[in-house]
């Protein structure tokens, strides 16, 4: 028990710390500052006078490859391109909910690797409890069968006795080798999470308060919120963007007619204004359309999960609760018997099955109650999961 004690101290700095460095080795903690500039970039656009940047072209003519009298034209033309109405302030609102999706996405991907890592801990936690306490049934399993063959050998117990003893031994630690390989699996999913060995001590987490519930901002429904903005704000825009943007040029032209007359200069505006494209503005509104309603659906769905899954991850902590009172309970009664038929087996009054029998079931209520003390800590970083409250 002090062992445990020592596996589950009050502090929760221990499971903040490995997130830190779980998130640090997540593929995709160093996308989101990339991210964020494409939104910002996009912000900016919508920010601009015009929808893109201008264009200039030139272009010359002349007849050299005919007669060859001297004829030139040379043309430049500055062409800008122009707002829909109600394009620019759609493409504005697109920007700013795209920003938003950035930053409520990273929080439902670090959310989800909180997840995660609470998992990862509390295996390695339940992979030590099982080693300990199989090393505790081996080395008591090794002075059991020491007892036993001294016994033996001095002609108070049969030689089945012997066997009995060494068979628990055998068995033990054929235990302990498969607690250890268990450890060994539990550790190298943890290390493949954070990059970094598991701590010596796993701490358990601090119950949440039910203050800190509130699922307009859960972290799992912040990111599909967020989505479903952007989905409907990108909707808009193509609704306000029914056609290809007009565009506004200024011409400038010099020309001469031969040799013998001199250049002349000449100023001209043009403004192009494509028609609509009814079919492909058609598909588009329905893709949006169609985006807009599953985004919609799956933040309804998720809103029911969340609700859901707290109300469960409640019910497993209760019960947790429950089953650790019931297990010291156990745990008080066959110690106690495991007491009293080591002194009933030390004085000849019981057969070492008896013993071994209790041993076992000893053994067991502990193992048992270990199980829940971690199945406890387990069901408390559930909640806090559940809750959407971060390590």
């Amino acid at each position: 028990m002090a062992l445990l004690a020592g596996a589950l101290p009050a502090s929760a700095q221990g499971l903040a710390e490995a997130f830190d460095r779980a998130w640090a080795n997540h593929p995709q903690a160093g996308t989101w500052d990339d991210r964020t500039a494409e939104a910002q970039a996009r912000a900016e656009i919508a920010a601009g006078i015009t929808p893109g940047p201008p264009a200039v072209s030139m272009s010359t003519l002349d007849d050299r490859l005919g007669r060859d009298r001297g004829q030139r034209e040379l043309e430049v033309e500055l062409a800008v391109p122009l707002w829909l109405p109600g394009q620019k302030s759609a493409q504005g609102e697109h920007a700013r909910a795209a920003i938003e999706e950035v930053s409520a996405r990273r929080n439902g991907l670090r959310w989800q690797l909180a997840g995660e890592l609470r998992q990862a801990w509390w295996a390695v936690a339940a992979a030590r409890n099982a080693q300990a306490l199989a090393g505790r049934r081996a080395a008591s399993a090794r002075l059991l069968e020491a007892d036993v063959v001294r016994r033996f050998e001095a002609g108070d117990l049969a030689r089945i006795d012997a066997n009995l003893a060494r068979d628990e031994r055998i068995a033990a630690e054929a235990d302990q080798l498969e607690a250890a390989a268990g450890v060994a699996r539990a550790e190298t999913a943890y290390r493949a999470l954070t990059g970094s060995e598991p701590p010596a001590a796993l701490s358990e987490e601090d119950a949440a308060a039910d203050s800190a519930k509130a699922y307009g901002i859960h972290p799992r429904l912040e990111a599909l919120e967020a989505i479903a903005r952007v989905v409907r704000a990108r909707l808009a825009v193509t609704e306000a963007s029914s056609r290809a943007a007009p565009e506004f040029a200024v011409r400038v032209v010099r020309e001469r007619g031969d040799f013998a007359e001199p250049f002349g200069n000449a100023v001209g505006v043009k403004l192009t204004i494509p028609f609509a494209a009814g079919p492909l503005t058609r598909q588009l509104g329905a893709a949006g359309r169609a985006e807009v309603a599953q985004a919609e659906a799956e933040l309804a769905r998720a809103r029911v999960q969340t609700r859901f899954d707290e109300q469960r991850a409640r019910s497993d902590l209760e019960a947790a609760e429950g089953q650790l009172a019931m297990a010291s309970q156990r745990r008080a009664i066959t110690a106690d018997n495991l007491r009293l038929a080591e002194r009933s087996f030390a004085l000849g009054e019981s057969a070492l099955s008896a013993l071994l029998r209790m041993r076992a079931q000893a053994l067991e209520a502990e193992a048992f109650f270990d199980r829940q003390r971690i199945a406890r800590a387990a069901a408390r970083s559930r909640l806090n999961q559940a809750l959407g409250v971060m390590p």
